[in-house]
């Protein structure tokens, strides 16, 4: 899955790993093919969500839970990123 950081200003960059989880239920009118596809329906979720409700869509219930953990329960890529990132930062201070 590819994803996207958020802007952010570099010189005021703090950045930690967070644990995510995230609870929807909702009503869906969709292509039925689209069900087969795990990836491309989970994208096409996404996208409808970040839309808001409109025709096609109704949520029913929504809860997002996010806390910091141990940057050391990360992988190592995710480790590598994250030193990159403060590099940055403070490459970008000095």
């Amino acid at each position: 899955m590819n994803s996207k950081a958020l802007p952010c200003q570099i010189n005021n960059l703090e950045v930690g790993v967070y644990e995510c989880e995230i609870h929807l239920k909702f009503r869906l009118i969709e292509e039925k093919s689209l069900l087969s596809d795990r990836e491309q329906l989970l994208q096409v979720l996404l996208d409808a969500l970040t839309e808001g409700s409109d025709d096609f869509l109704e949520t029913l219930q929504a809860s997002v839970k996010a806390q910091e953990v141990s940057e050391f329960k990360a992988s190592p890529q995710m480790r590598r990123q994250l030193m990159r990132l403060r590099n940055v930062a403070e490459n970008s201070s000095t």
